[in-house]
């Protein structure tokens, strides 16, 4: 009996097809006590011990896509400035990863493990995939069910999404993404998206709570200048205007009683932080926070083309005229970008 093409392709893909654990020294508890909160109990901790130990706050799939050991996965799986990343091939080889480049604007990661002849993926053309077309989801859902594959096929193409971190409680617009029939569970973020021809054609990254067979994955073509690039400079230069910031939209500026419901309003997320990078180009070109940014070289900032998208199509150095709403009073600011640290 012939065996299915899908066979062939798993013992050419699940190889390189990895586990990343992320991991953290922090403090051992003990002991919980717990406190009734909505119905449920909540824990907290009670007891402490002296120092701290190695432990696992996240992880993801990723795969290998060269020899020498470099590594795609989500921004989201690696986000965590603080924590160190292991990736796990098969219980007897582990690795620990260094970060090379991550973009949260697209969730997408570069890593490097060190060593060489690496089984890997070769990339496909995301650019000619074809609605219906088949394709394999791979990856280790839960962290526990290792080179798990779902087929299903090319159920939509440029969609767009605002997805939820759980461990951050972050929303990022996602734009441009895969839709796909192909189970992706939690713990497949950061596998690959396979054609029939075993090529990674996307990087699965989200799925619809509560919905059925709807997941999505990151067109591969968004990385491959990064990949060049690294390649021959050892890392990704990116402009940066350095501002923390929300998209308004008509929902938020009716609540917070905000005059223009567009634009890129300046602003910390949290209490202690800046709203504005110190030395970046925002806090040289004198922007402040509560500045709204409403225009970059007259091209409109709103939730379908926002701050981020425009700043990715400037280069290093590029001078850029910000018109600012200001207390009340519209403002053209000038604004010199510098290189993202």
């Amino acid at each position: 009996m012939k065996k299915s093409s899908i066979v062939s392709i798993a013992k050419k893909v699940c190889p390189a097809v990895i586990t990343i654990i992320a991991s953290k020294d922090l403090p051992e508890i003990e002991e919980f006590y717990f406190l009734p909160f909505k119905g449920e109990k909540i824990a907290f901790p009670k007891k402490i011990k002296e120092g701290n130990c190695k432990t696992k706050i996240g992880g993801g799939s990723g795969f290998i896509i060269s020899k020498d050991g470099y590594i795609l996965t989500c921004n989201h799986v690696v986000e965590d400035k603080e924590a160190d990343f292991t990736v796990i091939i098969d219980p007897d080889h582990k690795y620990k990863a260094r970060v090379i480049d991550k973009d949260p604007l697209v969730d997408m990661a570069i890593l490097k493990i060190q060593g060489n002849n690496f089984p890997f993926i070769k990339l496909g053309d995301s650019d000619k995939l074809d609605l219906g077309e088949d394709v394999l989801a791979v990856g280790n859902p839960l962290g526990e069910f290792e080179d798990t594959l779902s087929k299903g096929i090319i159920s939509g193409l440029s969609r767009k999404i605002n997805a939820h971190n759980s461990f951050t409680s972050d929303i990022t617009f996602l734009r441009g993404l895969i839709q796909t029939d192909a189970a992706i569970n939690p713990g497949n973020s950061g596998g690959p998206l396979v054609n029939m021809k075993g090529e990674a054609v996307g990087i699965n990254t989200a799925m619809i709570m509560g919905a059925e067979n709807i997941g999505f994955a990151i067109p591969i073509n968004y990385i491959k200048d990064e990949l060049k690039e690294i390649r021959k400079r050892g890392k990704v230069k990116r402009p940066y205007l350095g501002v923390k910031y929300v998209i308004l939209n008509p929902e938020i500026a009716k609540e917070n009683k905000i005059e223009v419901n567009y634009g890129a309003l300046i602003v910390r997320e949290m209490f202690g932080e800046s709203a504005i990078a110190k030395n970046s180009s925002a806090d040289l070109a004198g922007l402040k926070e509560y500045d709204i940014i409403l225009e970059i070289n007259k091209e409109k900032i709103n939730q379908d083309n926002p701050l981020a998208d425009i700043i990715a199509k400037y280069k290093i150095g590029d001078s850029i005229t910000l018109k600012v709403l200001r207390c009340c009073q519209e403002i053209e600011i000038e604004a010199s970008l510098k290189e993202k640290k």
